[in-house]
């Protein structure tokens, strides 16, 4: 019993002196290490030295997950495959572009290229994206996603033109913080007179909740304060983060109470190290009910667009779900402005107007001939018998027969099945169509898993690690982001000492915070893989 002791004293001291996150201690490799010297008695055994874990065992290691890789590429031919790409700098301002490849598995890091000395112009991209096709295999990739910056729509008219049968469809999450930001920020679409006119009281709101936030946030003693008496934190959200507004909007208002306390309190009041103008009109602001009245107005028609970025912010199939939950969230918008305006359903309020001309061309913008086939081939769209009639003469059109999804079977499951699982049921009669719908309808519709395999990147290129070379860098995150894929297939994910094991590292502290629906909010919004994670958080807590 003291030689455990101090063999646990040992390994707590290797974490303290390290600065190893605790949470690495159910890291199931961790575990898994001190098991097997336990069990086969390994004497004198000395673990691997600083020159070969970053040489010999990485390489060995990144061969080990390639093979472990090879069961989900051979399902690539069958299910088809989505090539998605972003773009960012690494701590040392080296640009970088990492690339993934998408199925209903998981997605799987395949490269990211070191840009430096070069320009980014639309032909050294598409130059980039043709190569990892061709590694893909170009017979297996369904569409390629980029966010809808001009140079990506400019290189997809490159590669298609190789590729005629590979799409370009731009990431739905870029397109719909873009309709966020215009619609919160009209300084972004002035040359819209109208917009600006109906839109400037939202940017308004916006500037003095941000203003409120970074007084709070910015002055010590006023946060000291502050965390004195709210039960949460105020949350620095980047802007970078997808829909940043309308999260920062959701805590304050959940800490509307403390705020009020805050300005009320004795201690803002003797307080005097602020500007005091500033701190005048933040009190006034928090104090004034037909200001939340605003925030609330905000909140609540913007919420079915927020809804949809966190449906879409994942790595499931949602490429057939697209095209209806935009039609979808345009008349839940509508019906929110008419009922909050007290409109009938024949006026039109100039400020739904202007809402809905910026989403409609986000949509027209970024909507592909991909969305529309997905959805067609999606058979809980049509249920009814006129319905059936449609889509009997669309799918003629597609395959060149009519007719062949008649029985009553077929036509009960397809309000009620899972899309993939009708297909593989009642589509053996059409091979052909049946091959194009497995295969679109098994694809995501973002480019979420590259903006999330960054933290993977600021996990591993750290401040104390940033003179790590580029190669070492991604032969690293090729390790970690596949040990994870392959790791979330296993039983052993879901239950046991290494449950949801890498899960702390993605939130950035050592502890899960119970929850209580704020912080349920700031999970939410980290864009966890797979919505299960987040429900398995909350029933632990």
């Amino acid at each position: 019993m003291e030689m455990r002791a101090l063999l646990d004293s040992e390994i707590a001291r290797g974490f303290y002196s390290g600065g190893l996150p605790f949470h690495y201690a159910r890291y199931p490799h961790h575990i898994k290490s001190y098991n097997m010297a336990s069990e086969f008695n390994f004497v004198g055994y000395v673990p691997p030295t600083y020159n070969v874990l970053r040489t010999t065992l990485l390489q060995k290691e990144r061969a080990h997950v390639e093979r472990f890789l090879d069961h989900i590429k051979t399902t690539w031919k069958k299910k088809g495959v989505t090539m998605v790409s972003d773009g960012r700098s690494d701590t040392q301002r080296r640009p970088l572009i990492n690339f993934m490849a998408v199925t209903e598995l998981g997605p799987m890091f395949i490269k990211a290229v070191n840009c430096e000395g070069n320009v980014k112009d639309k032909f050294f991209m598409a130059d980039l994206i043709k190569e990892v096709i061709m590694h893909v295999g170009a017979q297996h990739v369904v569409q390629v996603i980029t966010d809808n910056a001009p140079v990506c729509k400019a290189t997809s008219m490159l590669v298609e033109a190789q590729f005629p049968h590979i799409f370009w469809t731009p990431c739905v999450i870029h397109t719909l913080n873009l309709a966020l930001k215009n619609i919160c920020d009209p300084s972004n679409i002035q040359s819209n007179k109208d917009a600006f006119i109906e839109c400037h009281w939202i940017k308004e709101v916006v500037d003095r909740a941000l203003m409120i936030k970074n007084l709070i946030l910015n002055h010590n003693m006023v946060a000291t304060m502050f965390n004195n008496i709210a039960p949460l934190k105020l949350l620095g959200v980047a802007e970078t983060r997808f829909a940043s507004t309308i999260i920062m909007l959701k805590r304050l208002k959940l800490l509307k109470r403390a705020l009020e306390r805050l300005v009320l309190s004795e201690e803002w009041s003797t307080y005097r190290e602020y500007d005091q103008a500033k701190a005048s009109l933040i009190r006034t602001t928090i104090l004034d009910e037909l200001w939340w009245d605003q925030v609330d107005y905000i909140l609540e028609f913007t919420d079915p667009i927020y809804v949809m970025v966190r449906f879409a912010d994942t790595d499931r199939p949602s490429l057939h779900l697209i095209y209806d939950m935009w039609d979808e969230m345009i008349e839940k918008v509508k019906s929110i402005i008419y009922r909050h305006e007290r409109k009938e359903h024949f006026e039109e309020p100039p400020f739904y107007d202007v809402v809905y001309a910026i989403l409609i061309d986000r949509w027209t913008k970024s909507s592909s001939p991909l969305h529309c086939v997905a959805h067609s081939l999606n058979p809980r769209y049509f249920s009814d018998g006129e319905a059936r009639k449609a889509v009997n003469a669309e799918l003629a059109r597609f395959s060149g027969q009519t007719d062949i999804f008649g029985s009553a079977d077929s036509i009960e499951d397809r309000g009620t099945e899972d899309p993939k699982m009708w297909w593989l049921i009642h589509g053996a009669s059409a091979p052909n169509l049946q091959k194009i719908a497995l295969k679109l309808l098994g694809q995501p519709c973002s480019s979420s898993c590259c903006e999330r395999n960054w933290s993977t990147y600021s996990f591993i290129h750290s401040v104390k690690r940033n003179k790590i070379l580029p190669s070492w860098a991604e032969d690293l995150v090729y390790v970690h982001t596949n040990l994870r894929l392959i790791s979330r297939k296993s039983e052993l994910y879901t239950k046991g000492e290494t449950k949801l094991w890498d899960i702390g590292a993605l939130i950035g502290g050592d502890r899960f915070d119970p929850l209580d629906g704020a912080e349920e909010l700031e999970i939410a919004t980290l864009s966890l893989d797979e919505p299960e994670m987040e429900a398995m958080i909350i029933e632990d807590d």
